[in-house]
């Protein structure tokens, strides 16, 4: 149910991570290796890690819906006759810390509907309501440190995508797409619907209106069952996960385990057609001959745009953009930058792209719309039918932006062109819950061609075994002088890209094995693979202890990894084998230790380097957050092709004041250092600084600064000794759905250099309202 930090997903050998895995994560890239022999036996014989393969658990509990007996007014007060007669769903489960106990605290919900909408209405029943824990927050601003109800629907009962609602006691939402395929959560999906909350003297009640409009799900004359689970996030010493389903910790599918609801009739998402027109305003003034030139400003600058939705079918959605805002408010998270040799990633936060932005998830990121800069147009289709789903997504981008990918870096870079770009996308459901797919991604430019064609598949062999592939073959081809210049091939070329994964988890034991090859020719110029010429093979296997409520350990996981990456030519290129342990206890604690030994080629040599990293997170009382990170060790130079001493301290500290105000503070520290002489340090200092004004809007305040130090002694080529950068942004929002809004703000970018303080080098005043119109 929940997106948490502490899932087990271990990204090895840069980030080992162990921790209870609360639902199916997974495996990522950059494992480890456990013997290929043993996940053979795993995935043919898989009593010898776990359970039986077809041990007896309790089947799904059925509940019959049916129509509300009144009209109900959505308040968190739930005293309409309807909700009397609505089916009652207790939470009888506690998935974490015990493994299906009987939980600490009570939960009914009760559900019914109407021609119109869904409705949940939930009393949440707490021994001690002063110590509930909830704020105010942005929209999908529900974390687990939060108290709160959730619900998955599954309208396809097909148990391999369910939408997700979230409300705390407060009535603040979140929404997501849980996808049993991809094993996560994309919590960019926003729907429209309506939701309430309600501290009481027994407890905390909330009450929801989902429109049928906003869900998709097949149209059909008789009664519809839907998969369906309730979900209490109840977090005091420990954070406690109850729900309405049995949960077995040997079955990876979350979905197969869902309830049933049953009696749904007369009811359609309906042919909706929505209009959402923007306007954007935006006045910027930039230094053009820094420092000592003028703020030059060409003057205001507005922009109108409209975004459209139809719905063809009751299951096939068509989304068409002019002119559209592609603009966000919210500001990148900021990256500590010096001594990277591949481009950094930023995630998607575009409403256009957010939706069904789950169903172009692979296991390869051949699908990256943040390369889509600045669009004349965009058009995007969704859907499904029975096992079938299809999907495109075309645009007409102002700007084409490249990634020029090898084995020793990445370089981004860009065509001043316009760009034609294309995704289409196939996918067909076959057994309990696997699936197997086509995608196209094209790019096409005055002298460039990108082509990408591939074949993906997800197959659960068992209820705690499973394996994904994914190829790509691509066809590129760069204007001539763009390809001299930057050292690529000229003329057309051809490139392939493959990945497999065999995965096992289960109640003690998680464990898998990877594979991943790209050519040197493959280009994915839609997605996001900055590396490649390699071929990595990787695997990972760790036992894990769960513990018992309120004892001194709910977890404990202890793995060890091996990985090895080469190029095409057999060249070693990365080698690395390690320990991992993770912890997790009172206090909401995580401890997460790793130690490694690592060869890494670059620059003709081959470094022999040693790394350990410990991660700790607590939060102490309902008010504060503290984590901290160090990482310490061997690191190549590269700007200087050599060995240094690296040094890495990340403290966070997040503190909630009342229920309206928040204040986030992150430090990010790199040292790395010669002999012990410094050759830089880089400093990076974040905050946030939220005030809730209601549900629906807040003002926040952003500071970014960025300190860079360099030692020009230890450099074999001149640079820049000292440079500082400051990010600031104000923005006021208000948000009546995702989609009617209103935004007002200020942003502002400063630089120094050696000798030179800080000095603005540009400032922008933006507006932008936004209103959805549903007919």
């Amino acid at each position: 149910m929940e997106s948490l930090s502490g899932l087990f997903c271990l990204r090895l050998p840069a980030s080992a991570r162990l921790a209870p895995a609360r639902r199916r994560e997974r495996p990522c890239r950059g494992g480890c290796l456990a013997a290929l022999v043993f996940v053979g036996i795993v995935l043919q014989y898989n009593s010898l890690l776990g359970q039986p393969l077809e041990e007896a658990i309790p089947p799904p509990r059925r509940f019959r819906v049916t129509r509300a007996a009144s009209e109900i007014q959505v308040d968190a007060v739930l005293d309409e006759p309807a909700w009397s007669h609505a089916v009652a769903i207790d939470l009888p489960f506690e998935w974490f810390p015990g493994d299906n106990v009987r939980p600490p605290v009570e939960t009914e919900c009760r559900v019914t509907y109407d021609t119109d909408n869904l409705y949940l209405g939930c009393r949440a029943f707490d021994p001690a309501p002063k110590q509930i824990r909830a704020r105010l927050a942005d929209r999908d601003g529900v974390t687990s440190e939060d108290d709160h109800l959730g619900f998955l629907l599954d309208t396809f009962n097909d148990q391999r995508r369910a939408f997700q609602f979230r409300v705390n006691p407060l009535g603040v939402q979140m929404d997501a797409i849980l996808s049993t395929s991809e094993g996560e959560e994309d919590s960019s999906w926003d729907a429209i619907w309506n939701s309430a909350g309600r501290i009481t003297a027994e407890g905390y009640v909330v009450e929801l209106a989902i429109p049928f409009r906003s869900l998709r799900f097949a149209i059909s004359q008789e009664a519809r069952t839907w998969g369906f689970i309730a979900v209490r996030s109840y977090p005091r010493r420990d954070r406690h996960e109850i729900g309405s389903s049995y949960n077995d910790r040997d079955n990876t599918c979350r979905l197969c385990q869902a309830n049933n609801l049953y009696g749904l009739e007369g009811i359609s998402p309906g042919r909706n057609l929505e209009f959402v027109p923007t306007v954007t305003a935006s006045r910027t003034e930039a230094r053009e001959d820094f420092p000592w030139g003028d703020m030059v400003s060409d003057g205001l600058e507005a922009e109108t745009g409209l975004t459209a939705q139809w719905g063809l079918t009751p299951s096939l959605i068509l989304n068409a953009a002019v002119n559209p805002d592609f603009s966000q408010v919210e500001a990148d998270a900021a990256q500590l930058e010096v001594n990277e040799r591949f481009a950094l990633f930023f995630p998607e936060k575009r409403p256009f792209f957010l939706e069904g932005a789950d169903f172009y998830a692979t296991s390869i990121q051949a699908v990256f719309t943040r390369t889509v800069a600045d669009p004349l147009a965009g058009l995007k289709l969704t859907g499904k039918q029975g096992k079938n789903a299809v999907g495109a997504i075309a645009t007409l981008d102002r700007i084409n932006n490249l990634t020029l990918p090898s084995n020793q870096m990445s370089i981004p870079t860009s065509l001043d062109q316009d760009v034609a770009a294309a995704v289409l996308r196939y996918r067909r459901d076959a057994g309990r819950a696997s699936t197997f797919g086509v995608l196209y991604t094209g790019r096409e430019a005055e002298g460039y061609h990108n082509h990408v064609f591939g074949l993906d598949g997800y197959w659960q062999i068992s209820r705690s075994n499973e394996v994904s592939f994914h190829y790509l073959r691509t066809y590129t081809k760069y204007p001539t002088d763009f390809a001299t210049i930057w050292g690529q091939k000229t003329g057309s070329f051809v490139g392939n890209g493959f990945t497999i994964n065999a995965w096992h988890e289960s109640r003690n034991w998680m464990g898998g094995v990877s594979y991943e090859d790209f050519d040197p020719d493959f280009r994915a110029d839609a997605g996001f693979v900055p590396r490649v010429d390699i071929r990595e093979i990787d695997g990972f296997l760790a036992r894990k202890f769960w513990g018992r409520p309120e004892g001194w350990f709910t977890f404990i996981g202890v793995g060890a990894w091996v990985n090895r990456k080469q190029d095409h030519d057999g060249r070693l290129t990365e080698q690395s084998i390690g320990l991992v342990t993770g912890y997790e206890g009172p206090l909401q604690s995580e401890l997460n230790v790793q130690f490694g030994v690592f060869k890494e080629h670059f620059d003709g040599v081959i470094y022999d380097l040693n790394r350990a990293e410990v991660t700790f997170k607590i939060r102490p009382s309902a008010q504060l957050s503290v984590s901290f990170t160090a990482a310490l060790g061997d690191e190549i130079d590269f700007a200087n092709s050599r060995k240094a001493d690296n040094l890495r301290l990340i403290p966070g500290v997040q503190l909630r004041i009342g229920r309206r105000l928040r204040i986030g503070l992150n430090h990010n520290l790199q040292r790395l250092s010669l002999r012990g002489e410094k050759i830089f340090a880089e400093n990076l200092f974040q905050t946030g600084l939220s005030y809730h004004l209601n549900v629906r809007s807040f003002v926040r305040v952003v500071l970014q600064y960025r300190d860079v130090s360099r030692n020009p002694d230890l450099y074999s080529a001149p640079v820049v000794p000292e440079e500082d950068h400051l990010f600031t942004q104000f923005l006021f929002s208000y948000k009546l759905n995702p989609q009617t809004v209103l935004f007002l703000g200020y942003s502002d970018n400063r630089l120094g250099l050696h000798e030179i303080a800080l000095t603005h080098t540009d400032r922008t005043f933006f507006f932008k309202v936004g209103y959805a119109l549903r007919l």
